[in-house]
This record gives structure tokens, C-alpha cells and sequence, in this order.
């Protein structure tokens, strides 16, 4: 089950802009139980493996070498812990 997620930002010119993104609330929940862990995370343009250091309700934060990779949720095909 998908939960739309709407945030609203004011600008210094107080022109509103809106963020949207649809949110699944599982996929988040699982994300969270494996960080710390490393992870194969197969997108839909790359395969990238690292180690989980934060999960957001629209993005994850994978560290592969010294590189932080910060991958959209909505671009996730699958997710493998290599542990």
C-alpha cells in the first residue's frame, strides 16, 4: 500500500512550491531493519553494493568505497543483504 507524501516549502519570495512522492511505509520499515548492513541494490539503471547508512521516506544513503550513493526508493527493482 502506497501513502502519498506532501510537502510544502516557502521560498524567500514567498513563492510555494510542492513536493510529492508516493510513500511505501513497509518498504521503508525493511530498509530500516538493515541498516548498517551491506547490500546489494539493484536500480533501474546500475547495480550498487554498500553499506546502508540511512534510509529517508524518498531515498537511501549507500556508502560503496568512500562514495555515498543516494539512491530514490521509487528507483529500487531489489534489494539483496549480503550478510
Amino acid at each position: 500500500m502506497y501513502y502519498g507524501y506532501d510537502m510544502q516549502r516557502s521560498q524567500g519570495n514567498n513563492l510555494n512550491t510542492q513536493y510529492q512522492t508516493m510513500v511505501d511505509p513497509f518498504v521503508i520499515q525493511t530498509l530500516q531493519t538493515v541498516i548498517g548492513k551491506e547490500l546489494i541494490v539493484e536500480t533501474t539503471k546500475d547495480t550498487i553494493r554498500g553499506i546502508l547508512k540511512d534510509v529517508k521516506l524518498d531515498h537511501i544513503t549507500l556508502m560503496a568505497g568512500n562514495s555515498p550513493f543516494f539512491i530514490r526508493i521509487q528507483q529500487i527493482v531489489s534489494i539483496m543483504p549480503t550478510d
